[in-house]
């Protein structure tokens, strides 16, 4: 009863204002008492570990966000080196992963959502990755947001895409269909040596905003659907294996997609399993000696 209360409660909160105000809220370092106080809610409400953190105390960020999207200490999440490795990109859980089935891909019992439209909507975009195969990765409170690439690859495009910002926890992704094609999200398509790569990056209630190492925030909230191309610069932004390429300034969900039959997922990986960054998700083929 409690939860479909919750889900409901998300169909006339303004999400968009509440997420931006917190945002703002979570940027401020105008009183650090408060912030402080704050940080220490957080950390004893959702069991952070700042032991793994670089920096671990919690009084020493300059604000909230700064808090959220610390870095780890060196060499505490090691990078599955295997070239044929997909790496984790984050830490979280498997929300679910498998194959995509007439452009559906699943998001929980009796749920699925649109490949076409978590993509923005673009069908030519979409069609590299029709009965492809995805992983849906959900990062809770408590978890490292910073997000780094699975494998090797070179930036084709940046899509923006606007939307709600729904909560993305298991309760809603049971009850609200089509949620991760719902809500406001960024679509990154990069070029690896096994293929074409999409890494979408889900907004979320509360989600201040979402930022990519090459463009800063994004998501400003609301307007159409922008795409930048990086085809044409002189300089491609390229990322090695597991070097960082994003942020959620508050958390929320990552998802992969690849093309049919470019991976293999291992056994152990599946839905509500806990995951860590670098650890391997799968293995992928046609991995070729040298770019394209």
């Amino acid at each position: 009863m409690l939860d479909k209360l919750f889900v409901k409660s998300q169909y006339v909160t303004p999400q968009l204002a509440v997420s931006r105000l917190a945002g703002r809220l979570a940027d401020m370092d105008s009183t650090p008492a408060i912030k402080n106080r704050v940080v220490r809610w957080f950390i004893k409400r959702y069991g952070v570990d700042m032991s793994e953190a670089l920096e671990p105390d919690p009084t020493a960020y300059p604000s909230f966000n700064a808090f959220f999207t610390r870095a780890l200490k060196p060499g505490l999440r090691p990078i599955d080196e295997r070239p044929s490795a997909l790496a984790c990109p984050v830490d979280g859980a498997i929300s679910q992963l498998g194959t995509i089935t007439d452009d559906r891909i699943f998001q929980a019992k009796g749920q699925s959502f649109s490949l076409n439209e978590l993509l923005g909507g673009d069908k030519e975009r979409a069609r590299e990755f029709e009965d492809g195969e995805f992983a849906t990765i959900y990062l809770s409170p408590k978890d490292y947001h910073r997000i780094h690439m699975p494998v090797a690859g070179t930036l084709r495009e940046m899509t923006y895409v606007p939307g709600k910002l729904f909560s993305v926890n298991p309760t809603t992704a049971a009850q609200v269909p089509n949620l991760f094609a719902r809500n406001e999200r960024v679509a990154c398509i990069f070029d690896t040596d096994a293929g074409p790569m999409a890494m979408v990056l889900v907004g979320a209630m509360i989600v201040g905003s979402m930022e990519t190492t090459w463009a800063g925030v994004v998501a400003p909230g609301g307007g159409e659907v922008s795409t930048s191309s990086y085809r044409q610069l002189a300089n491609p932004i390229r990322f090695e294996k597991g070097e960082e390429m994003g942020r959620f300034r508050l958390g929320s969900t990552v998802v992969i997609v690849l093309p049919k039959g470019k991976v293999s997922w291992e056994s152990n990986q599946k839905a509500e399993k806990e995951v860590r960054l670098g650890e391997a998700l799968g293995i992928l083929s046609e991995m070729s000696t040298a770019p394209e």
